[in-house]
């Protein structure tokens, strides 16, 4: 098991800021200012063996398994046992707190240090993780486990009360409204941990990461929740780790369908109970009461 960084900063995520807030609604008008909260956004880079692989825009905490994450979805890493040990590198933040810039990934003996020509070894906003890529071909070609030999069904209402369920988790989104969410669930729907960013890709890294220490790769048998749109590069990642049910409460894109179609993946749109789409993968839903189902 990979050990956590040092100086790992907490998962707070969310800093006090003045507001001027404005009622038009046709009542009498007011302009009132009052403290609000706000989700964070700070850079991290990332580096492998001293050298540079990614800077990120993220919500600081539980930055070892989102640099994790992100190293074994890009296909960078063989596996969590690669990486030896993670320092950060904290400094000290405008309001005096500690602060991670970067963390240092040491490789294991033997372990050869990342092919980094054509990835993406420059910056990501927090809106887009796959800008800095090469081109959607190189990424598709970075393929994840067999999902057609994952037999795992799942409860039609089960998967359709994870949107919920992840929802009550999201602590710093109840506070600041600005932030995404991504949650990891067994068939039965309890959810084995969840994590939220400014970043849609980063809180599945952070997810997909914390899997590869604590449950292993590939993740036969669970469902990965997101609170946003189901795009291509969240299907790729979650194809990469093993995982064979992608729920997502917003719409899929093109190309994320046509890849859960090619990987044999399970993926679930607009996932707001008491219904949901079903773009791939219909075999492993059960509806309890429709023919063919039971």
């Amino acid at each position: 098991m990979v050990p956590p960084a040092a100086g790992q900063s907490p998962a707070g995520g969310s800093g006090a800021v003045e507001v001027v807030r404005l009622r038009v609604d046709g009542g009498e008008p007011a302009r009132e200012p009052r403290p609000d909260s706000v989700a964070v956004e700070e850079p991290l880079e990332v580096r492998v063996a001293g050298a540079a692989v990614v800077v990120t825009m993220r919500t600081p905490g539980h930055d070892d398994d989102l640099a994790l994450g992100f190293l074994l979805t890009e296909g960078l890493l063989p596996g969590p046992s690669a990486v030896a040990r993670t320092t950060a590198c904290v400094d000290e933040g405008v309001d005096g707190e500690p602060l991670v810039g970067s963390l240092e990934l040491a490789l294991a003996d033997g372990v050869p240090v990342p092919d980094l020509e054509g990835r993406r070894t420059f910056g990501m906003t927090s809106a887009c993780g796959v800008c800095g890529s090469a081109s959607v071909d190189a990424v598709r070609a970075r393929t994840g486990a067999n999902l057609w030999r994952d037999d795992v069904v799942v409860d039609a209402a089960v998967l359709a009360g994870l949107p919920d369920r992840l929802r009550e988790a999201q602590r710093v989104f109840a506070r600041t409204g600005g932030l995404h969410a991504a949650g990891l669930a067994g068939a039965d729907g309890e959810l084995l941990v969840v994590r939220e960013d400014v970043g849609r890709h980063n809180a599945v890294d952070k997810v997909l990461g914390w899997a590869a220490r604590e449950v292993g790769w590939p993740l036969t048998g669970h469902v990965l929740v997101v609170s946003g749109r189901a795009s291509f590069e969240l299907a790729q990642k979650a194809w990469m780790a093993g995982v064979p049910v992608l729920a997502a409460v917003s719409a899929p894109s093109s190309l994320a369908v046509q890849l859960a179609r090619e990987a044999g993946m399970t993926l679930a749109g607009f996932v707001r109970p008491p219904t949901l789409n079903l773009y791939a993968g219909a075999h492993r839903v059960r509806v309890h009461g429709l023919a063919g189902d039971e």
